[in-house]
C-alpha cells in the first residue's frame, strides 16, 4: 500500500477536530493562535541515505531536509529535537563526535537550536528530527490558481548524481565527483526567503520526493493540472555536461528528488515582484510551467516539444 494511502485510509479522519493538522495533507503541522509551526521527518538507513560512512555529512543532510519543510511554508526555523537508533558499531564514539560537531556547524549556519531527543540501542540505523518554527502564517499546500506560473529555486538534479556516484554507476573526474558529492550530502536551502515568499507565493512545497511527485502532491485535493516543459527545468552547468557527455536524459535526473528546493506558485501579476526578489538575493529562480484547468490532464512537454509520460515519478514508500 502507498505511504499515502495510508494516511488517507486510516488516519485523516482522526484529524477532524483538529484545523491545525491540515488534514494530514500538508507538510507541517501549524497552530495559528500560537504561531507554533511543527514538522516530522524519519530517516532510516538504506532508505533514505545511502552509507554511514560520512556521519557528519548525513545528519547535516537530514537535518537539512527536514528544516526545508519550514523554509518552503515562509517559517524561519529555531528549535529542533532530534531521535536516534544505532547499536556500537554507528554509534561508536568517533562517529558520536563526528556528529556532534556537525549539529554544532549546522546551529551556527541555520541559527537553530538542539532542544530534546532521545536515544535507542537497535540494529537498525535512523533518525527521527522535530523542526519547529514560530509564524502567524504559512504558505499552504492546494492553494494554486488556475493560470499560476510554476517556479523552482535553484538547479534540480545535482543530488541524485551524487547518488549514482556514490553507488558507483557512474564514475566522473575528482572535480565534478567532489561537486556532485557535495550537492548530494549538503543540499543549498534559501532561509533568507521566509519571510518574503507570502509576498507573491500562492502554495509551495520543498522538492524532496522528485519534482513531478512533489508537484502532484502541490494540488492534489484541487481540480486542477500542469504543463511543466522539461526545457525549462534549470540544471547546472556541470550536470548538463554530464547529461551531453554521457548521452543522459535530463528528466530522469530532475525527477528524481533530493533537491530540497522551492517548487512555488504565483499569479502572473506577480512577476516583476519575483524577479527583483530573487534577483536581490542572489538566488536562481526559474519559471517551468502553468496550473492549467482540472479538465485536462497535466502534461510534461519535452525539449521537441512532445508531450511524455514518466513511469518513475519520483520516491514513495511502499508497504
Amino acid at each position: 500500500m502507498h505511504e499515502f494511502d495510508i494516511i488517507k485510509k486510516y488516519f485523516s479522519k482522526l484529524s477532524l477536530n483538529n484545523k491545525n493538522s491540515l488534514s494530514l495533507n500538508d507538510d507541517v503541522f501549524f497552530d495559528k493562535s500560537n504561531k507554533l509551526v511543527i514538522s516530522v521527518d524519519t530517516y532510516v538507513d538504506k532508505s533514505h541515505f545511502f552509507n554511514f560512512e560520512n556521519p557528519d555529512l548525513i545528519i547535516k543532510k537530514i537535518l537539512r531536509s527536514s528544516i526545508s519543510d519550514l523554509i518552503c511554508k515562509g517559517v524561519k526555523p529555531k528549535y529542533y529535537f532530534i531521535s536516534g537508533s544505532g547499536n556500537k558499531k554507528t554509534f561508536k564514539k568517533s562517529n558520536l563526535k563526528k556528529i556532534s560537531q556537525a549539529l554544532k556547524q549546522e546551529q551556527k549556519k541555520f541559527g537553530i537550536h538542539i532542544s530534546g531527543g532521545d536515544t535507542v540501542f537497535s540494529n537498525k540505523l535512523s533518525f527521527t528530527i522535530i523542526s519547529i518554527g514560530f509564524s502567524s502564517n504559512i504558505v499552504f499546500r492546494n492553494k494554486a490558481k488556475f493560470n499560476d506560473d510554476i517556479y523552482v529555486t535553484g538547479s534540480l538534479g545535482d543530488s541524485y548524481m551524487g547518488l549514482q556516484i556514490l553507488k558507483k554507476k557512474l564514475f566522473l573526474k575528482k572535480d565534478l565527483k567532489k561537486y556532485f558529492l557535495k550537492k548530494y550530502y549538503l543540499p543549498e536551502l534559501h532561509s533568507s526567503l521566509t519571510k518574503k515568499l507570502f509576498n507573491f507565493a500562492n502554495t509551495s512545497i520543498d522538492i524532496s520526493d522528485g519534482l513531478f511527485a512533489d508537484l502532484d502532491k502541490l494540488i492534489n485535493r484541487q481540480k486542477l493540472s500542469y504543463k511543466i516543459f522539461i526545457s525549462n527545468i534549470p540544471i547546472s552547468k556541470n550536470l548538463k555536461k554530464i547529461i551531453l557527455l554521457k548521452k543522459l536524459k535530463k528528466v530522469n535526473f530532475v525527477s528524481k528528488g533530493d533537491d530540497y528546493q522551492i517548487l512555488f506558485t504565483a499569479s502572473k501579476k506577480k512577476s516583476r515582484i519575483i524577479k527583483r526578489t530573487f534577483n536581490s538575493l542572489g538566488i536562481k529562480i526559474s519559471k517551468i510551467g502553468n496550473i492549467s484547468s482540472g479538465a485536462q490532464k497535466s502534461q510534461i512537454i519535452d525539449e521537441k516539444g512532445n508531450k511524455i509520460a514518466i513511469k518513475n515519478r519520483g520516491h514513495f514508500h511502499s508497504f
